[in-house]
């Protein structure tokens, strides 16, 4: 996909909003969606945890549950993540918007780094959820052709 300027510095500026590194949160939305701002992925585990328990309870319907076990937009934020974080819009669908997404998503993401001391890789594993070891690893390697 090649690369949108615009979306580009929407990232930077949503980054520092949260005083994160700009190019580090580049460098996880390419990581992500490969800068597709649509991308979105059912995420079966992650239901199974942290979703199914609510629907079963008929806490929330079977869309809002499914949306919810998917992760939208350019940085892949979990629909379960969206909510708890306050996202109250009817359609999860809306972290597909640039803006909204890269909002939450660098929300998130500066929790997982205050969570982890300043740690960079393990803030970035926290990211991760643990599904893959050499996430930090793989997302640091893209940082500097962002810088």
């Amino acid at each position: 996909m090649p690369l949108d300027a615009k979306l580009v510095e929407l990232t930077r500026r949503a980054a520092q909003g949260e005083g994160l590194d700009p190019a580090l949160v580049c460098a996880v939305v390419e990581q992500e969606s490969n800068w597709n701002p649509w991308a979105m992925r059912y995420e079966p585990l992650f239901f199974a945890k942290y979703v199914a328990p609510l629907y079963t309870n008929n806490k929330v319907g079977a869309t809002e549950a499914y949306a919810r076990g998917i992760s939208w937009g350019l940085m892949q934020v979990m629909g379960q993540l969206a909510r708890e974080k306050g996202v109250a819009s009817l359609y999860l669908s809306t972290l597909c918007d640039p803006a909204v997404g890269l909002a939450v998503g660098c929300k998130i993401l500066r929790q997982k780094f205050d969570a982890a001391g300043g740690d960079t890789s393990r803030a970035l594993l926290a990211w991760n959820g643990g599904g893959n070891p050499d996430y930090a690893e793989e997302v640091l390697a893209r940082v500097a052709r962002y810088r």
